[in-house]
């Protein structure tokens, strides 16, 4: 039975069908559930579809699953690993903002006499870079190896969107309609490409190891953990949780990175003052064109997201407060959903097990009682000093189910950024629409495209 009490318009139920859904719009109530330690709120399991996109892995594991998966990938993420990494992200921001001062060149070759500019759709463009620095950083491979898996998860990701809100009706995802057969045909396809890969690893095992990937660590923990009584279970993954993992992180480790570069780019050009603060800032901490390294990185003072939550940081560097005003605009994931264990007591309501808790980070993030009346400007200053307002930014989620991959989002985001400013400016087209959609991640609907030009060195 429900219990109302007082609401306020912050804490409200809605239902979907016969499963009732509970919205938790006020921060305090969202912490709550957030913090929790008991296993009352486990992750909302109940889409088949989106189970096959992001696999059984770290973000959809319950219990003691989850912390047995824990354990085996926090080793991939830590601070020695994240320097060795910065180097590979480097590698390819490099590439990729060489592409495009090979077309600047293209067009001043052509000798027109106007000033040196192209257009460049840039969410396509971090779509492929991200792309490339987790199959290179997790799995040892590049882009085109992983290409296959990429485009099967994206077209997974807009099925699954289509069908996130529609009521659940057991048994139906056995049913062979075109949906579901097209839904089957990518995971096997995503499953495929992915043992081709874990194939090729344990291929030369002999030679070099399992490797210190992402998907080395995981082969270590499934096939060479010590056999120890009652340990053997706790530290081994078996092959299909592996895979789980693999679509986990080629999914989240590349979908969440490529959208917070795009509405940073898009806040940069359209607040050139900011544009010009942080190129003035990575020039003085990087130089004009060198590769930004983690050491240079670590002078512009990143957020210290090392610890269990971004909300530690406490940092003035300008580069900083930039992304967290540009994470708090446009969380890369606007909601995030949990299902109750147990009766709970949520603010002043008494919610009954089995019941779905919605947290919409997009609504938090702009509420004016939580961030002032000028909660829907842009205003990085706010976050100079820390304090409320970083303990309010819920876009890597907080407690024990912060994301494990916070780190190195914020370093990739860092070294793309730093690159394209020593080198570019940034202007929005006048055929630029602004539609910020939600396909589970926040992306443009009608991608970015950008006016680029050469930075004029003195």
């Amino acid at each position: 039975m429900w219990m109302y009490g007082r609401a306020a318009g912050r804490v409200f139920v809605y239902w979907f069908g016969a499963t009732p859904d509970v919205c938790v719009a006020d921060l305090g109530v969202a912490k709550q559930v957030l913090a929790d330690r008991t296993g009352l709120f486990p992750k909302h399991r109940i889409n088949a579809n989106l189970m096959r996109l992001l696999g059984e892995g770290l973000v959809m594991a319950n219990g003691d699953d989850w912390q047995r998966h824990k354990r085996v990938v926090h080793p991939a993420f830590n601070i020695d690993k994240l320097k060795m990494m910065t180097a590979t992200m480097a590698d390819c921001a490099l590439a990729m903002v060489s592409a495009w001062e090979a077309r600047l060149e293209a067009e001043q070759g052509k000798g027109n006499g106007k000033r040196e500019e192209v257009e460049i759709e840039l969410s396509a463009q971090f779509e492929e870079l991200t792309a490339d620095v987790i199959s290179h950083t997790a799995f040892g491979s590049s882009y085109r190896e992983g290409k296959q898996v990429f485009e099967a998860l994206k077209e997974l990701q807009f099925i699954t969107f289509s069908t996130l809100f529609d009521v659940q009706i057991p048994m139906f995802r056995y049913v062979p309609t075109r949906k579901n057969r097209r839904v089957w045909r990518l995971d096997r396809e995503v499953r495929a490409t992915l043992m081709r890969i874990i194939d090729t690893r344990l291929a030369a095992k002999d030679k070099e190891g399992y490797g210190n990937d992402l998907l080395g660590l995981m082969l270590e923990a499934c096939l060479s953990a010590p056999e120890r009584d009652g340990d053997r279970r706790q530290l081994l993954l078996s092959m299909d949780e592996i895979v789980d993992e693999c679509k986990t992180f080629f999914f989240a480790g590349q979908e969440t990175t490529s959208h917070l570069l795009t509405w940073a780019m898009f806040l940069l050009s359209t607040h050139p003052d900011w544009q010009d603060k942080l190129r003035d800032e990575v020039v003085r901490e990087c130089g004009g064109r060198r590769v930004p390294t983690h050491d240079m990185l670590n002078k512009l003072k990143m957020a210290n997201v090392c610890s269990s939550s971004i909300m530690s940081c406490v940092s003035e560097p300008q580069m900083n407060l930039f992304l967290l005003e540009t994470l708090r605009l446009y969380s890369p994931v606007p909601l995030i959903r949990r299902w109750t264990r147990s009766p709970v007591r949520l603010g002043d309501i008494t919610v009954p097990e089995d019941t779905l808790v919605t947290i919409p980070i997009a609504t938090i993030h702009r509420d004016r009682e939580v961030w002032g009346d000028d909660a829907g400007e842009f205003r990085p200053e706010r976050f100079d000093g820390g304090g409320k307002s970083l303990s309010a930014l819920l876009a890597f989620s907080m407690g024990p189910r912060a994301c494990i991959g916070q780190n190195f989002a914020m370093v990739e985001t860092k070294v793309t950024v730093a690159a394209i400013l020593q080198r570019f400016r940034l202007a929005l087209p006048p055929e630029y629409v602004h539609a910020p959609t939600d396909v589970i991640t926040l992306r443009p609907k009608y991608g970015l495209p950008m006016i680029i030009s050469s930075v004029i060195e003195a």
